[in-house]
């Protein structure tokens, strides 16, 4: 991702967050003393650790060399967060990787594998020698015949958390010090929109600090959210959680602020804050934003100075709202209602009411994960230009509430880095903002390269063509499962002559391996990591808590050791184990919070590394005031001149002559309402339901769905579908029925929820479920417990982004007749020694 332009040292010095009491600390030590730091510490048999996890910082009971018990360290909200309480099972789990493993098949002959056994085969247990010689000898054999740009390096994100264990940017950094490999571009989470925002606001926006919490509670009148759901999503973060983004909400909660949500479901956050239930047909949120649009100019009701002063390319863009370009289609209220299916009274009356109040609209990402998810948020940017209040405090939009805590002030503190993808370090660890290799595909496209390769396709104004893929290594991420349309998935996945796998358990993607390689949870490593992804409000300590289960080891010790294979032990360590490497960090930011006299100015006290090791309690920073009155875009609107955005303009590209010169016919020069390939207002529909698979609350995507955690949501013992009652009763479905969610590209099994809570013609099937064939060897088998992604389409955004559209797909619905076939997922697989 390295053509996205990103403010980072603004973003730096924005940081700051509220500070919190100190976290009292009961734990018995049992430790090395300060000069035996380098060499490790004693594991506590009996007493407390501390620890952070993408879900918070965690205090760990451990008795007899067990961990019995998880919580969170500081109560934060009334909201509560169930994902922390189940850390002994993820350690524990019946379906933990305990050894190594190859598939039978590929272990008699690497090089005719029966690649069509792949997902179906036997598995063989080896040692760990044995494992790591394989796959040394087979990478290089790989590069030999067919060059490194064979090799694809796989991990999206989501790794377990951690800046020195980050399993992603270390097989990277190893696949760099062998010569390269093939990486993937931008994410399944922002594709669209981190794509289309630097064209339209020079910044990749979905990743960036929002107007501080605080001046929205003080100045927003009106609050919208649209298309996001906060109590759910705010439960983890892509470091350690801070869990204030609760706090405030709980806060806007009882501010008695106008809060209006937009979104086919009544979620959570919805019934939380008590909102203004609106719900428009999925994937319609374009027609129905400009459909406000157009009442706010032909009222007259739009902010024209604004527009004239700090916006690009309005006049280009009037014309198609006005039905006077191409289409000859007038963009009115009655136009939009007629597709999304609120009445156009509502559309005016949201309108009028955001221009005549301080609005701040708060997004999800989900409207982006659909078929041209390039132009909802292009479209909010431009709503909100003409309401005129971006850059005021409590106007405007955000793009990341729901996520990681945007919005709660920043820390001054000193910054915790990361092990590099290189050899040059101090890398952040946000994977998303390194630039692993040159020769990169986006990621939503691993399937379609996979399958054809040769093929070229356009990206963002150039030409990507496919490699044909031999070799796939994947960390960290389950791909069999986050990736739509499982079963062309999975013929794909079928395609290259070797799959090596690092894995804590039995995953759908594990079993879709040839070598599987055993990895510890983070509960059973050393690691750290920053709380906050734009707070920084602390530095947490992640101490290993137990010792290694069965022969997992750290995604690090794995890479040292096939790096010796190749001879570069050296350049990948740089002579450092995990800990120095900790270590090496931590006093950099020690040094970095000497620099800024953190201790004078704020009392915070960064004690020698060995020491706050041995102490193993977060540090905490301090918030200036300058961080509560942050305004997104606020310097921009004093000073559009001397504070330009970085677009070509320097202004807010609501018409963008770069995209007009790429000359694609399906993500035009300024937001456009493009009919989806599958939605409910098409004249002819494959299928009756629009499904949204959404981010789900008890889970972070497929995480956690592996434990006891899964019995409190799951119904019949399977994934649980949301129905409207009225789409319910005709069609004699009842709660707790299994049913069967089909179209063309595949079949599940799920368990009825019936509610008034989601609007009629629409069904709800969170994402993250691990797939679970009911026979492996046969094409379009039944999924027996409910995976999402096996009734997704596997096809780009645009020809702009390459983004997924995940929320783009019609299903049919029916109760489930024949007898319940039993799960095979999540449990232990028995080898052959």
């Amino acid at each position: 991702m390295s053509h996205i332009k990103t403010d980072l040292s603004r973003r730096k010095s924005l940081k700051v967050l509220a500070a919190a009491a100190s976290m009292p600390l009961f734990m018995q030590t049992n430790l090395f003393s300060a000069q035996n730091a380098k060499k490790g510490f004693k594991l506590i048999k009996d007493g407390e650790v501390v620890t952070g996890a993408h879900w918070g910082v965690l205090k760990l009971t451990i008795k007899d060399g067990k961990i019995v018990k998880s919580e969170a360290l500081k109560k934060t909200s009334e909201i509560k967060n169930p994902l922390q309480d189940h850390i002994a099972e993820l350690v524990y789990a019946k379906d933990r990787v305990k050894y190594p493993y190859v598939r039978k098949s590929y272990l008699q002959n690497p090089d005719d594998p029966k690649r069509e056994l792949r997902g179906a085969d036997e598995w063989v247990r080896v040692s760990y020698e044995e494992a790591i010689d394989l796959i040394a000898k087979e990478l290089k054999k790989t590069i030999k015949a067919t060059g490194n740009d064979s090799i694809y390096a796989g991990s999206y994100g989501w790794k377990s958390s951690g800046n020195v264990q980050n399993s992603r940017i270390l097989l990277h950094r190893f696949m760099n010090s062998i010569g390269g490999f093939v990486g993937g571009l931008g994410d399944y989470s922002t594709a669209a929109s981190q794509i289309i925002m630097p064209h339209v606001l020079g910044t990749i926006e979905v990743y960036e600090q929002q107007t501080a919490w605080p001046l929205v509670l003080e100045h927003s009148d009106i609050v919208v959210i649209w298309g996001a759901n906060p109590i759910s999503t705010l439960r983890i973060a892509w470091t350690i959680t801070d869990e204030l983004g609760f706090k405030y909400f709980e806060e806007l909660k009882k501010s008695g602020k106008k809060i209006v949500f937009i979104d086919p479901i009544k979620n959570e956050t919805c019934k939380y804050l008590d909102a203004q239930w609106i719900a428009p047909r999925p994937n319609t949120d374009v027609a129905m934003m400009l459909g406000m649009m157009h009442e706010l100019y032909t009222s007259g009701k739009y902010d024209k100075e604004f527009i004239e002063n700090y916006t690009h390319g309005f006049d280009k863009f009037l014309p198609y709202l006005l039905g006077k370009g191409k289409d000859k289609t007038e963009k009115t209220p009655k136009w939009a209602s007629e597709i999304c299916g609120i009445d156009e009274k509502t559309i005016k009356e949201l309108a009028h009411m955001f221009y005549e109040n301080r609005t701040m609209i708060m997004s999800g990402w989900g409207m982006q994960r659909s078929h041209h998810g390039e132009q909802p948020h292009w479209a909010l940017v431009t709503l909100c230009s003409m309401l005129g209040q971006i850059g005021l405090p409590g106007g405007g939009f955000g793009l990341s509430y729901h996520y990681s805590n945007g919005g709660v002030p920043t820390a001054k503190a000193g910054i915790v880095a990361g092990i590099g993808s290189g050899t040059s370090n101090g890398g952040t660890g946000q994977s998303w903002l390194q630039k692993a290799t040159s020769h990169a595909i986006p990621v939503a496209r691993i399937a379609d390269a996979l399958l054809n390769p040769g093929k070229t396709i356009d990206h963002n104004g150039k030409k990507i063509t496919y490699p044909k893929l031999e070799f796939i290594y994947w960390v960290g991420g389950n791909p069999l499962v986050h990736h739509q349309d499982t079963n062309t998935n999975i013929k794909a996945w079928r395609q290259p002559r070797t799959v090596v796998v690092n894995e804590i358990y039995w995953t759908p993607t594990a079993r879709m391996a040839d070598i599987v390689m055993p990895i510890t949870t983070s509960y059973e490593r050393d690691d750290i990591s920053m709380t906050g992804d734009y707070s920084n409000l602390s530095i947490v300590p992640m101490r290993q808590a137990v010792e290694e289960v069965g022969e997992s080891r750290d995604d690090y010790e794995i890479f040292t050791d096939l790096a010796k294979k190749f001879g570069v032990e050296k350049e990948y360590t740089e002579g450092r184990t995990a800990l120095e490497w900790i270590e090496y960090f931590y006093e950099k930011a020690r040094e970095q919070a000497k620099g800024m006299q953190l201790e004078e100015l704020n009392g915070v006290v960064m004690k020698p590394f060995a020491e706050f090791w041995e102490e193993n309690k977060p540090i905490e920073f301090v918030q200036n005031m300058e961080s509560f009155d942050y305004v997104r875009y606020g310097d921009f609107r004093e000073d559009p001149i001397l504070e330009p955005l970085g677009t070509p303009s320097g202004l807010i590209e609501i018409y963008s002559e770069t995209i007009e010169k790429m000359n694609y016919d399906d993500c035009h020069a300024h937001p456009t309402w493009f009919e989806p390939i599958e939605w409910l207002g098409m004249k002819q529909k494959p299928a009756e339901f629009h499904m949204i698979s959404v981010h789900p609350t008890n889970r972070l995507h497929s995480q956690q769905n592996n434990i006891v955690l899964r019995d409190s949501y799951a119904v019949a013992n399977r994934e649980p579908i949301w129905i409207n009652e009225k789409d319910a009763k005709a069609k004699g479905i009842k709660t707790g029925d299994i049913v069967r969610v089909f179209n063309k590209r595949g079949q599940v099994l799920a368990g009825a929820v019936v509610t008034k809570d989601i609007m009629q013609g629409v069904v709800k099937l969170d994402e993250g479920a691990w797939y679970d064939p009911l026979n492996s060897k046969e094409a379009n088998t039944i999924c027996k417990n409910g995976s999402a992604n096996v009734l997704t389409i596997d096809m780009p955004t645009s020809k702009l982004a390459n983004g997924n559209i995940s929320h783009t797909a019609l299903v049919n619905i029916e109760k489930y007749e024949g007898k319940a076939p039993e799960l095979s997922i999540f449990k232990h697989i028995d080898p052959k020694s």
